[in-house]
This record gives C-alpha cells, structure tokens and sequence, in this order.
C-alpha cells in the first residue's frame, strides 16, 4: 500500500521492513525503539555524541518517547522546543537514523485532493486487511454513479482521506493550544476513528441503510455507524493488531473504547442522560470526540473530505477551503465543555460548508434518476435467494449479512454483477430490473396520491 516517502532529509523512508509483532528484549530494555521511554531515548543520543548536560535533561525534561519518533511533525516540533538552534541538526539527524533503522515508517500515498498525505504505519497495518479493502468495492456515491460517471470513487479512497484530515486537525490544536495536553495516544486514536469510521457501509453506501434495509427489516433499527464498530471490531481481532497497537503505545481497554465512540457515539446505550457519557476520554477532552463526527454542529473532517472528494468528481464547484479554516480553528470552552471553536471572521467560510452540503443533495445526491434507480428494488427482489457465507458456514441473506462480520466482509456492491450474469432462474425477476437499469428503461413518474 502506497509508496514510500522520497530519500533525504528527516522524513526519509527506506524500502518496506518486515513488521514486528512484537519486540525483544534487550540488556537495557526493550529493543524495539516504539517502546523505548524517554531515557532509553537520552541514552541513544549520548552514544551518538550528543552528550550535553544541559540538552539531555531540557530532553528529559520533553517527556520525547520513542513512540513519538513515527510522528515526524509532533517530534520535530518537540525537538525544535527543547533544543538550541546548533543542536537540532544533530539531533534531528540521531532520531531520523534510529527511525530509519530499527522501526516501520510512515507510508506515503498519493491522494488526488489532498496530494502526498503521510500514514502511520500503524494505519497501514489497518488498511492492509481484507476488511478494509472491502471498502474498494463501495461507490461513494451508490445509484449517483449511474447519473454521473465521474462519480465512480469509493469508501476505501474517502476513508483514507478523513485519517488523514483527522490528524491534520488535532495536531493543529496541539500545536496552537499545548495546554489542551493532547498526547500522542490521542492523535493515533483519532486517526485510527477517521480511517475507520465508514467500515459498515453496505453495497451502494447510503442506498443499502437508508432504503433496502428499512424495506427489508422495517422494525430493525440499524445505521451503518453500529456496522463500523463492529466491523472494526472483528478487523482487530481477526487480523491479531492488539500487540501491534501496544507496541505503538495505546491503551487497549481505554484507546478501544474511545475510537469505537468517536465513530458510533457512546457505548452505553443508557448514558445519554449522564452529565458524561464517555469512557474513552474525559470531559476535559471533550473537543476530540467533534474531528470525526461533530453531533454538536456536524462541522468534522468527514464532511471536509467528502465535499471535496465528491465536488471533484462529480464536476462542480467546491467554495469551502478547509485549509483555511485550520489556520482559525481553536478550543474554547462553552457551557461545561469544551468545543472545537473558529475565529468570527471565519463565519462566510464555514456559510460556503453549508452552502455546499446544501447544493450537493440538491444537484447530486437526490437526483431524481439516481434515486429512482435506487429504489428500483432489485436487491429486495434478490434477497431471500442470495446467500452469503459467513462464519461456522451459516448462510445469511443480503438483509442478514450484517449481523455477522465474515459475511459482510464479503458483501459489496460486486453483488449488482454477480445478480445480472447469474443464471438462476430464482433470480430472474431482480435480474430483469438490472437490465432494465443498463438499458436505461427506468421508472417513470405519473403522479402521487396522500391519503389522511
């Protein structure tokens, strides 16, 4: 996945290493630098000629960790701090060459809006699983594909986005507002909550939640945020991360919760009344649970990327700078809480976020062709015949698959082809409402009746 970081300088990025699984250790402690603490760090240094005395306890004094050498910004920064100016290249140069040496890297992937965006390699374990490149196989954008034919990008591609953006955000409020106490455990989490917030999206994303399902199961109460926490979940577990996400220094039982509630809310169902319904963090961050997916006044880097994502491909005009509005952004306290707040003068940007939110269901997500094919049934009419296999072997229906994490994995919008080409004759009827869709034959509308 991606490419690596181009050579020189510290943010240069050797050829791919096999990862660890965990770490050995050695006479001093551990050998993996991930888990070295801060004077395991001032002892590298010394056997690298930076000896100091001064440096070395304004260094200690940093609280630097090796688990923050994988975050080249956050640990520059940190270094820029405590050292004087005729030190830093020294410095900067010892750290780059023990990252270089002995840990996985930062990848870099070339995003078409954002550019060349860098990733934790913790993010690319995650990304590198069978349940998160399913998202490939999502269209962004459904039955809006079928009306718009640049509109063929997908969840994976988005995904990858809001990590990114997610981390852009809470690094700019680290950097502006040190009081907030953001630790590296905190932007690792959030990151990990924007990569993964859009894993339980079903075949053509919001046509699979917001329509079959409520057909299918009507008395079902079900959104693909619930399908995201537990679909990251069983990526975690299935693909054996726990020891990989210690050894990038998180918290299981703390930084688990935390990232499944910036994604699908509190888990305590009967929290909502609480004065603080979160496990993850407490109040006094309060502002993190609003990057991902702000409930307070749905400004979060979700939308940020999917505005731009979406504009770009559909063809139409994006007025909101998101770029911008970072450079305004900061923690306020309001109320008992503290919310992610901008300058007064950032008033008319933000209108443009609106404004484009606005005019992107009215010309793109409910066209009137996009949605008339989407509601043209043929999964309904599929479903009681297409069976997916999930764990154990059990076999569950499109309206079923969702309520186990093998099978889901396996269900994406691939199901739309595997329907028209089949040749099954209990298959006909959807099969006929495909083609009638490739043919263009769609329905039309002759009018509309509201009975009191």
């Amino acid at each position: 996945m991606g490419s690596p970081a181009a050579a020189g300088g510290w943010g240069a990025a050797p050829a791919k290493r096999a990862r660890r699984e965990g770490s050995l250790e050695g006479p001093c402690g551990p050998c993996d630098p991930r888990l070295w603490d801060t004077e395991r760090l001032c002892q590298h240094l010394q056997r690298c000629g930076v000896a100091e005395p001064g440096l070395l306890h304004r260094f200690r004094e940093s609280g630097v960790t090796g688990s923050m050498l994988l975050d080249l910004p956050a640990c520059a920064l940190e270094v820029t701090r405590v050292c004087l100016p005729a030190e830093r290249l020294k410095v900067l140069d010892c750290l780059n060459k023990l990252r270089q040496q002995d840990m996985d890297v930062m990848k870099v992937f070339n995003d078409p809006i954002h550019g060349h965006i860098e990733m934790h390699p913790l993010l690319v374990r995650i990304i590198d699983t069978p349940q998160f490149q399913r998202l490939r196989y999502i269209k962004q954008l459904g039955g809006t594909y079928f009306v718009f034919p640049g509109a063929s990008h997908n969840r994976f591609e988005h995904s990858i986005g809001v990590g990114y953006l997610a981390g852009c955000l809470v690094r700019a409020l680290k950097e502006r507002q040190p009081e907030l106490d953001i630790t590296q455990r905190d932007i690792l989490c959030v990151e990990i909550a924007g990569l993964c917030h859009d894993l339980g999206h079903g075949p053509f994303s919001h046509m699979f939640d917001g329509r079959f399902i409520p057909l299918t199961r009507p008395d079902l109460n079900w959104k693909h945020e619930m399908a995201s926490v537990e679909m990251f979940e069983h990526l975690i577990t299935s693909n054996k991360l726990e020891e990989a996400m210690k050894s990038y220094g998180l918290v299981l039982e703390e930084d688990l919760n935390f990232i499944k509630e910036q994604i699908g809310g509190p888990i305590d169902e009967t929290a909502a009344g609480k004065l603080w319904p979160y496990r993850g963090r407490q109040k006094e961050k309060s502002f993190l649970y609003e990057i991902v997916a702000n409930k307070t006044n749905g400004i979060d880097v979700d939308k940020w990327d999917y505005f731009a994502r979406d504009c770009h491909h559909l063809g139409i005009q994006n007025n909101f700078d998101y770029k911008r509005l970072l450079k305004f952004v900061q923690v306020c306290e309001a109320g008992s809480q503290k919310h992610i707040c901008a300058r007064d003068k950032e008033a008319a940007n933000l209108y443009d976020m609106f404004h484009t939110r606005h005019w992107l269901h009215r010309r793109a997500y409910q066209h009137k062709t996009g949605n008339i094919i989407e509601i043209m049934q043929a999964f309904q009419k599929a479903d009681k015949y297409f069976k997916i296999e999930g764990s154990g072997g059990k076999l569950y229906q499109i309206s079923t698959a969702m309520e186990d994490m093998e099978a889901y994995t396996k269900l994406t919008d691939n199901i739309y082809l595997e329907i028209l080409h089949s040749s099954r004759p209990e298959l006909e009827e959807a099969r006929g409402i495909l083609r009638k869709i490739e043919r263009r034959e769609l329905y039309k509308f002759l009018g509309e009746t509201r009975p009191e």
